[in-house]
């Protein structure tokens, strides 16, 4: 079964602020998990890599939690295949 969103994600967030695995939740903040905005830009960078998309600035802004993350992704996804 492939990964979903969520769990592609997390595993990005994981392997690039080097947590432990169940630190991570779709419902942590990046405050909880002590990503500041340079961590996020690299996060960012990631998940373009792992998707294969680009990730617009006005969007980068608005991530403040994995959940935030996954929905921005899962909407750049749908406007791909669209």
């Amino acid at each position: 079964m492939p990964e979903t969103t969520s769990e592609r994600v997390i595993r990005v967030i994981v392997a690039t602020q080097k947590l432990a695995a169940e630190r991570v939740g779709e419902e942590s903040t990046f405050r909880e998990l002590g990503i500041d905005s340079l961590d996020g830009l690299n996060i960012v960078f990631a998940l373009e890599e792992e998707f294969a998309i680009a990730v617009p600035d006005e969007d980068v802004k608005d991530f403040t939690s994995v959940r935030e993350v996954v929905a921005g992704i899962d909407r750049l996804l749908a406007g791909k295949d669209a």
